[in-house]
């Protein structure tokens, strides 16, 4: 059984269609990666599986349960977390107190005053490992403010680790990043996907990303499904060649 399935949906705003009869299954551990044109609706479908607004039509489920109409924060609760095109930090905070907001509120502490020694205890050593894991500790004392694009996102993408998903959702991780920082977050999705067995879902505009993580890959058109398939057979795929990957080489 997928982890997440979604069937047919489909989100309309006044007389424009932005999403149109979507299918798509995500297995467990699976990385999958959805691509398309500016505008094809790709973050639109994002905002439907997070629960930012329902379908219009349509039907998802995560693990097995009806999750259409469950808010966003409930979707959390149950183990799905995403990021966004622009980076969400606060900026004014230094990395480790960006990350022990995220666990806090994750553990239910975000609205008590004070914390005993075990929960206090417990929260920097979940600190400490998701700073480890994002290659983030030499940097954790300072402004998040200060540090370059990469380090920043990376940051957002351990906050959304601090929630304990099942399934991440990142919207264009890379962009406006230069080579070594692209290379550096490609290699953090990496490890979280194979190491961490985390199931995740995409969005991204480099080829090279996406060629070099995904295992399957969702091509989007004008709200549409276009094509769907293994990196190899999408960048065989004419229909892909003649709507996207044509025009982005």
């Amino acid at each position: 059984m997928s982890l997440l399935q979604v069937d047919n949906v489909s989100r309309q705003f006044g007389s424009l269609v932005a999403v149109q009869g979507v299918s798509m299954s995500v297995a467990a551990g699976e990385l999958r990666a959805v691509i398309g044109p500016n505008g094809a609706g790709k973050t639109t479908l994002f905002n439907l599986i997070s629960g930012f607004f329902p379908p219009t039509s349509g039907r998802m489920t995560f693990d097995g349960r009806d999750v259409t109409r469950l808010p966003p924060h409930r979707r959390v609760a149950i183990g799905i977390a995403r990021t966004f095109q622009i980076t969400e930090v606060f900026p004014d905070l230094t990395v480790a107190e960006n990350l022990r907001i995220a666990v806090e509120a994750a553990a239910g502490y975000r609205l008590r005053p004070w914390l005993s020694q075990r929960a206090a205890r417990e929260v920097r050593d979940r600190v400490d490992a998701l700073l480890e894991l994002g290659s983030l500790g030499a940097k954790a004392d300072r402004p998040i403010a200060e540090l370059p694009h990469g380090d920043q996102r990376a940051t957002e993408i351990m906050m959304a680790l601090a929630l304990r998903p099942r399934l991440l959702l990142l919207d264009e991780p890379t962009a406006g990043m230069g080579d070594q920082e692209t290379y550096d977050i490609t290699r953090l999705v990496r490890r979280l996907h194979q190491d961490r067995e985390l199931s995740i879902v995409l969005i991204e505009h480099d080829m090279r990303v996406i060629f070099h993580l995904a295992d399957r890959i969702l091509v989007l058109a004008e709200g549409k499904v276009l094509a769907e398939g293994t990196p190899a057979e999408i960048a065989a795929d004419e229909r892909v060649q003649a709507a996207y990957l044509g025009k982005a080489a």
